[in-house]
Parts: structure tokens; C-alpha cells; sequence
């Protein structure tokens, strides 16, 4: 089972998006939990070695430097949401990425 946070301002704007996306990996049985969580949270998250991906809701690519870092050291993946995926609420798009982002750090 992999671990997909998405990281937002308050943890709130991305709720919706974590449902689609967990409804897209239910139909296509693939094994992952999906959740979102405030920005806030990201640094203990990090640090737990809980994530195997880590999303940014386009709000808050901003402080994609101030947790690159952190997360390079514990080797998880990190990424900026799409803005048209995240929009349009792409559950979809948005998951593929994350699958992606989990395979090709696995392949390192």
C-alpha cells in the first residue's frame, strides 16, 4: 500500500480532489491511501517517513523549497499539482501523476 499526501493551504481545498482520486484507484484496484492534510503537516509527515508521494495544491507551489530539501533526504517524491488538473478536479490526471512520481523513485 502506498501513501499519496496532498498538501494544501488548510487541508480543505484539496478534500474533493482526494475523493476523486481514491474513486479512480477503487475502480481500477490499485492499492494506495490518498490524503490531504494542511501544509502545516507536511514537516511531520516528512519526518515519520510516512509518504511514498508528496502533492502540492498549486496555492502553495511556493513552498515547494522549503520542503524539497527535507523530502530529498528522506528520498520521497515531490511535485506541484497541475493547475488544470487540480481546476478541474482531474482525480484522474492527478493520481497518474502520483503512480508515475512513486514508480520512477522506486526505479532510482
Amino acid at each position: 500500500m502506498k501513501n499519496i499526501f496532498l498538501f494544501c493551504d488548510a487541508g480543505m481545498s484539496t478534500s474533493l480532489l482526494v475523493s476523486k482520486m481514491r474513486n479512480v484507484a477503487e475502480a481500477h484496484n490499485v492499492e494506495v491511501q490518498i490524503q490531504a492534510l494542511p501544509f502545516a503537516k507536511s514537516f511531520e509527515i516528512i519526518e515519520n517517513g510516512q509518504a511514498d508521494c508528496i502533492l502540492l495544491g498549486p496555492q502553495v507551489k511556493f513552498l515547494l523549497k522549503d520542503i524539497e530539501g527535507k523530502c530529498k533526504e528522506k528520498n520521497i517524491p515531490l511535485d506541484v499539482i497541475n493547475s488544470a488538473h487540480y481546476g478541474t478536479m482531474n482525480g484522474e490526471k492527478v493520481l497518474k501523476q502520483a503512480i508515475k512520481m512513486i514508480r520512477e523513485n522506486q526505479n532510482k
